[in-house]
């Protein structure tokens, strides 16, 4: 697959966000560029100026281990941008996605009973699975609670980007709807590189795109993220103001698919507004979202 455009852009991206001064080098005077130029990557990554500026023009396939690192280096990719790189020059390359078996559209069943049992073990915390194009292909109750406004009636499948970016409901459910954006955007972003093939969320960044200029701008920055570990802040309709903690953990039996646990530190406030929840959700039935695996859709 060619990808050079998004090589060019990304790397383009990543030097306009150095300054000499980051990078330990004199400004000059006369300047024309806030970032670095090329001749300047070039020389922090010990590679000629005609080699760095076919890179970024998109000429990555080939580019060994020890280039690629001395590019991040020079760039202070961070680790996030340094695997984004990987992913491009693995596109490029012809090879598989870090390491990861491309999904395959074979006759695997639309639903796995033990990954929902797997969820529903999970009594104390909001616990789902999102795939990569960052749909909600499973829950637990307390999940089918928590994201009842992205949820709905359960008619389509929900999807935390086109709840992030259609859905004016989201900046009430988020009140750091910015970082948020950010993040969903990044996590996209990320997941693209290392699955140029996946038409389905080639659709959906289209979708957004034309239909959310935020959407566009954020994506047009080429930043990536992983989720990872952390906290997050939310406004829910029925409990208020929850702070929970968060952990990503990859399902290795599906590639491209991750479980979530959001929990609340014991004793705190927010513990107490997810018990509230809990007793809500168990008189107020939720709709159900059924286990799909990426192959199967």
């Amino acid at each position: 697959m060619d990808n050079r455009d998004e090589v060019r852009e990304f790397l383009m991206s990543r030097r306009a966000k150095m300054t000499p001064e980051d990078a330990g080098l004199p400004s000059g005077p006369n300047r024309r560029v806030s970032g670095l130029r090329r001749s300047e990557v070039a020389m922090l990554a010990g590679v000629s100026v005609e080699y760095y500026s076919r890179l970024e023009r998109g000429s990555i396939a080939g580019a060994s281990s020890s280039v690629l690192d001395a590019i991040a280096r020079a760039l202070q990719l961070d680790e996030p941008e340094t695997a984004h790189l990987y992913d491009l020059a693995r596109t490029a390359d012809g090879t598989p996605m870090s390491g990861r078996p491309r999904r395959r559209a074979s006759s695997q069943p639309a639903a796995r009973p033990s990954l929902q049992w797997a969820l529903e073990a999970v009594t104390d915390g909001v616990a789902f699975v999102r795939n990569s194009r960052q749909d909600l292909v499973a829950t637990n109750a307390l999940a089918r609670a928590f994201y009842s406004p992205l949820i709905g009636d359960g008619g389509r499948t929900p999807n935390l980007a086109r709840f992030q970016f259609l859905d004016p409901a989201s900046r009430d459910f988020y009140p750091d709807w910015d970082v948020f954006a950010e993040m969903c955007v990044g996590v996209m972003r990320a997941e693209a590189g290392r699955d140029p093939h996946d038409k389905a969320l080639q659709d959906l960044v289209g979708e957004l795109s034309t239909q959310s200029e935020t959407f566009r701008r954020l994506w047009g920055a080429h930043d990536v993220r992983r989720h990872g570990a952390g906290t997050k802040h939310f406004i829910h309709p029925v409990v208020g103001d929850v702070t929970f903690a968060y952990e990503e953990l990859a399902i290795t039996a599906e590639p491209g698919l991750v479980m979530l646990v959001y929990t609340a530190e014991p004793g705190s406030p927010s513990a107490e507004r997810l018990r509230l929840l809990a007793s809500w959700a168990a008189t107020h039935g939720t709709p159900a979202v059924s286990v799909r695996t990426d192959s199967a859709r």
